[in-house]
């Protein structure tokens, strides 16, 4: 049996709005469902969690052969929230009272803030979280051809429930963009999607706009999975370099992803690691992934 984890997501693929909605979470279901080495015991959603509720529904019919019914929770809809009861959150506590958990985070950490400051005695049954987020000190975060910054999203959404899980004593994993963007998937990786399976057809149909879109704001032909690699973490912990018990704070710089106007502040919070810190909170921080874990990832997506 595997490592049993909560499955914490902001998963928006294929949601229908002007622009196409990053495809992260979904592959790493996907991929997830399809990892021996972890049980998801349920899963719960962060923003956008009326659309988010029904794609994973669609999800796991098609790709749930555990045998086990996976349940699905819609959290808090805002994701800057916490403190506020969900279904979401009401439900994770109550799954940590019955044993202990991993948490896999990918989204902003709005439910697991909730449970956490809301039910404080049930942080020592959260085994460890792992979560698609942080940057060494002064790391930018340029994909592709490097031309463009893009934020921290998942921390810049709710920088207050990080605080809440940082002032826990949990261990705490960091995966973000520097450890994955030596992963890439483009067109040649997804070809053989393009099937009569409906779930991988659907797939397929979501992930060529996304790739187009990756041409189009950062100069390459594909997508960069981030949050395949907290993933793995629980499942091919060996595929990363990590530095270990790095501390970690929360430092105020000038705006370096103003996100087109949409984040016009000169200033803003960073989530950074540095052993320069002097900070007493520490973290496991995944700064590389190795050779062969984007083939893991490639043979999970296609069911091979």
């Amino acid at each position: 049996m595997g490592k049993k984890i909560w499955f914490d997501t902001d998963i928006m693929i294929g949601l229908p709005k002007n622009a196409p909605r990053e495809v992260d979470d979904g592959v790493t279901l996907i991929m997830a469902l399809r990892q021996p080495q972890v049980e998801i015991v349920g899963i719960s959603l962060v923003t956008e969690v009326e659309y988010g509720y029904d794609v994973t529904q669609k999800l796991l019919n098609w790709y749930n052969k555990t045998g086990k019914e996976i349940p699905v929770y819609k959290g808090s809809n805002a994701g800057n929230d916490h403190g506020i009861e969900t279904d979401a959150s009401v439900a994770l506590a109550s799954a940590l009272r019955k044993e202990k958990l991993s948490i896999l985070a990918l989204g902003p950490n709005t439910n697991i803030a909730t449970v956490l400051k809301n039910h404080p005695e049930l942080a020592s049954q959260v085994e460890e979280i792992a979560f698609c987020i942080g940057r060494t000190s002064d790391l930018q975060f340029k994909p592709g051809l490097g031309k463009f910054v893009v934020a921290d999203y998942n921390f810049d959404w709710d920088v207050a429930s990080m605080q809440v899980i940082l002032d826990t004593n949990i261990p705490l994993v960091f995966s973000g963009f520097e450890c994955s963007y030596d992963l890439f998937l483009g067109p040649i990786d997804i070809d053989r999607l393009d099937n009569n399976f409906e779930g991988d057809k659907w797939v397929y149909d979501q992930l060529l706009p996304w790739i187009a879109r990756g041409y189009e704001k950062f100069g390459s032909e594909g997508f960069i999975p981030y949050d395949v690699t907290p993933l793995g973490y629980f499942t091919h912990p060996e595929y990363f370099s990590y530095y270990e018990e790095i501390p970690v704070q929360i430092n105020t710089k000038p705006n370096d992803a103003p996100m087109n106007g949409r984040d016009p502040r000169p200033e803003k919070p960073y989530l950074e690691v540095s052993y320069d810190f002097s900070s007493s909170r520490k973290v496991k921080y995944a700064y590389q992934t190795l050779p062969g874990f984007e083939e893991i990832v490639i043979k999970s997506l296609l069911g091979r």
